[in-house]
C-alpha cells in the first residue's frame, strides 16, 4: 500500500465534512415537512426502488441497511401517519408490497427537489475525494 500524503487526509476530511453537513441539512428539511429522518429515508427507499414491482419489507431493509424487524416498526409508524400503505402481492399473498400514499409522495417530492438542489450546491465540497483518486501517488 502506498503511503498517504497530507493532501489525501485533507480530501478525506473535506469529503466527510461535506457528508455531515448534507446529512444535518437533510434532517432539518425532513423535520420542516413533518417527517423524521428515518421516515424520509423509508419513503425514498420505497419510491426509489428500481425493481419491476413495488418493494417488499426485505427490499427496503436492504436499502436502509437495517434488520427486517427494525424496518417493520418504521413501516408501522409511517403507515399510521398516512405516508405509505401495504398491499399483498398479486402472485403470492404471503408477500407484502409497499406503496407511498398521496401524502407520502407529496412530502417525498418536496424533499427530493430540495435535496437535488442542495447536492448540486455541495458538489464542489464532495468532489475532492474522487478528483484526487491517485491517492498515495507521488
Amino acid at each position: 500500500m502506498a503511503a498517504l500524503h497530507d493532501a489525501d487526509y485533507q480530501r478525506l476530511l473535506e469529503f466527510r465534512d461535506g457528508l455531515r453537513v448534507f446529512l444535518r441539512w437533510s434532517e432539518e428539511q425532513a423535520a420542516a415537512v413533518g417527517l423524521t429522518p428515518a421516515h424520509h429515508q423509508l419513503l425514498l427507499a420505497v419510491r426509489g426502488h428500481s425493481g419491476p414491482q413495488a418493494p417488499t419489507v426485505s427490499d427496503v431493509a436492504e436499502h436502509l441497511q437495517l434488520r427486517r424487524h427494525s424496518v417493520v416498526g418504521l413501516i408501522n409508524r409511517a403507515e399510521a401517519a398516512g405516508l405509505l400503505e401495504r398491499t399483498p402481492d398479486a402472485a403470492d399473498q404471503r408477500v407484502v408490497r409497499l406503496r407511498l400514499t398521496r401524502l407520502g409522495a407529496r412530502r417525498l417530492e418536496q424533499l427530493s427537489a430540495l435535496h437535488l438542489e442542495e447536492l448540486r450546491r455541495l458538489a464542489p465540497r464532495l468532489r475532492p475525494v474522487w478528483d484526487g483518486l491517485e491517492i498515495g501517488s507521488d
